[in-house]
């Protein structure tokens, strides 16, 4: 009988992660309902700011193009006739996606680049922003922290209130009503992006990060590596459009810490 071939540590560490991102929701069968997925993709094509993170596209997206593509970048079934149940979302895809984010990562920490972050779903990502952060400022990368303080809105759907943008781990975030809040919207990174232009920064090498903070980074040209849920298709169809560069697909609201073997898989691979 031939054995199997023995794995690398590499492999062993990809095998892991994946068992553990199939075990807990994080890729494989997740909490997504499929109607959620569809009602976003509607939303996106038409118009709604909330669905669309700061991203304006070259190409008009049809509601059937949006579907396909998200087979393909995300791994949910492109039949538009299941219209119930779970999502899901290709475990191999989020892997690769996550070796291409090291791989970047990788590049600008071996240069000591800047790097911005920010997270419009804090409950959840902030967790792997946190530790990416820092890991770059250990490798001697420059995390900016613009517009520190700024307010404005709108920033969601039922809070007729300003938002603040603040840092935690040198991570943006929004803050109201004393709490983190969950944010679409593309505000808060053209603040940031403005505050460094009026004061005359350079723009960051590197942008990581999710929702509206990512798609408003991508509009403005930056190189953008981040994360996005299977109901979030404006990410992945930036990256089909060239405006971000990688979008890992993920179900970016578990429990924090069952993200800790992504972070720490990140900045393995990234060398960090």
């Amino acid at each position: 009988m031939t054995c199997p071939a023995r794995l690398t540590s590499a492999e062993w560490t990809i095998h892991a992660l994946r068992d553990h991102l199939v075990a807990h929701g994080i890729a494989g069968q997740v909490a997504t309902p499929r109607q959620d997925s569809l009602s976003k993709y509607r939303r996106m094509v038409a118009g709604d700011w909330q669905c669309l993170f700061g991203l304006t596209f070259a190409r008009p997206w049809t509601v059937e193009d949006v579907l396909a593509e998200m087979a393909l970048r995300c791994g949910v079934s492109g039949d538009p006739a299941v219209q119930q149940g779970p999502d899901f979302i290709d475990p191999e895809r989020t892997i690769d996606r996550l070796l291409a984010m090291a791989s970047r990562i990788r590049e600008v920490a071996a240069a000591r680049g800047t790097v911005l972050l920010g997270t419009g779903h804090p409950a959840g990502l902030l967790a792997i922003h946190a530790g990416l952060s820092r890991g770059l400022r250990a490798a001697g990368c420059r995390v900016l922290t613009p517009a520190a303080g700024w307010r404005g809105r709108p920033l969601f759907d039922d809070v007729r209130q300003d938002g603040e943008l603040r840092y935690f781990e040198r991570v943006a975030v929004i803050s109201v009503f004393g709490g983190l809040g969950h944010t679409h919207a593309a505000g808060p990174m053209q603040a940031m992006l403005a505050d460094l232009r009026q004061s005359g920064q350079p723009m960051p090498d590197l942008v990581i990060a999710d929702h509206g903070f990512a798609g408003a980074a991508g509009a403005a040209g930056l190189l953008v590596v981040g994360f996005a849920d299977c109901n979030d298709p404006a990410l992945f169809l930036g990256e089909a459009e060239g405006q971000i560069d990688v979008s890992v697909p993920l179900d970016d609201n578990v429990s924090p810490d069952l993200y800790e073997p992504v972070t720490e898989f990140l900045l393995a691979q990234a060398g960090l």
